[in-house]
């Protein structure tokens, strides 16, 4: 008997801001208590043990109790910069977002996560400044099946730090394995050149188009993760080195085959236009066998690849 399997839905954090109190205030407070509770704890100390009166001696343990709660309380202080985000857990359960630049404080016993601090130099903060990804050449098989080399240079951003913390392992990991992905998915569906009939996009023919494709496809991988991409496009594209010899011979003579047709087009133009001309002007007047000939001779001269030598006929032509 086969039993239904049903895959867990992702549990989405959205972003929530956090409660937080200005800073310069909660600063003066705990300065407050700091000074209070030395005080407390000196007048219990000098009244109530040194002179034995039994009302000063609770104010000692009042004025330590003070003292401690105003050193854990300035835990809670948080400096942001422009374009930063703490985003801070309690016990274990998402507390809120700070984004807005500027001194706060906030829970003492909150927690500041950013997955990505295993990489060296990343604090706990979150950025969300515009990032460049510049993944590693990987070689795909375009839409005719050839072998070619290609890198993407992506610009991103974190919008939800929410998302970007919990939803997915390590965001900036994330980010590079679905710009692979996307890379071959938008690969496997275009050839690298444009095709004989021109009207189809290419790789390398079609340059604004393949950056607008890449972006919406890298987009929706990446939504979960709370990430916006605000550009993608392609670094590097070449053929793949076991074929790049023979690709290079195929575009070579794929320009040869163009420049030919481009040369007879002017050529037959310029022999029409010189029939016409002699026809027009009355200066010689050229039977079919003539005019074959005279269109072959300027057919040479015109679509040779060397210079003509000519020869000076000094006898009739009939």
């Amino acid at each position: 008997m086969e039993e239904n399997k049903t895959m867990r839905p992702l549990n989405i954090v959205d972003e929530r801001p956090a409660k937080q109190v200005n800073g310069w205030v909660m600063l003066f407070v705990i300065i407050g208590m700091i000074v209070a509770g030395i005080v407390l704890f000196v007048l219990g100390i000098a009244f109530g043990v040194d002179e034995g009166n039994p009302a000063f001696m609770a104010l000692a343990p009042v004025g330590m109790f003070v003292m401690i709660a105003a050193i854990i309380m300035s835990v809670g202080f948080k400096l942001l910069q422009p374009n930063e985000a703490f985003v801070l857990t309690l016990f274990g359960k998402y507390y809120g977002t700070l984004k807005t630049d500027g001194f706060y404080w906030t829970n003492p016993f909150c927690t500041a996560v950013n997955p990505a601090r295993a990489v060296v130099g990343v604090s706990r903060k979150l950025s969300l400044k515009a990032m460049t990804l510049n993944n590693d050449k990987q070689k795909v098989n375009d839409e005719e099946g050839n072998p070619i080399e290609i890198s993407v240079v992506v610009i991103w951003r974190i919008t939800n730090t929410a998302r970007a913390v919990f939803n997915v392992e390590n965001y900036m990991s994330y980010i590079s394995t679905q710009c692979d992905a996307a890379i071959r998915q938008v690969a496997r569906q275009y050839p690298y050149d444009v095709s004989s009939n021109g009207d189809e996009n290419s790789l390398r023919g079609s340059a604004q188009e393949i950056a607008a494709i890449l972006r919406e496809e890298l987009q929706q991988r990446v939504d979960i993760a709370g990430i916006e991409i605000i550009e993608a496009r392609i670094s590097h594209l070449a053929y793949a080195p076991e074929i790049a010899a023979a690709m290079l011979q195929r575009q070579q003579a794929s320009a040869i085959i163009a420049a030919r047709q481009k040369i007879v087009e002017g050529a037959v133009s310029m022999v029409q236009m010189a029939l016409n001309k002699l026809s027009e002007e009355q200066i010689v007047e050229l039977d079919d066998e003539r005019k074959a000939q005279m269109v072959s001779n300027l057919l040479v001269v015109l679509c040779g690849n060397r210079d003509a030598q000519p020869v000076v006929g000094t006898g009739s032509i009939y």
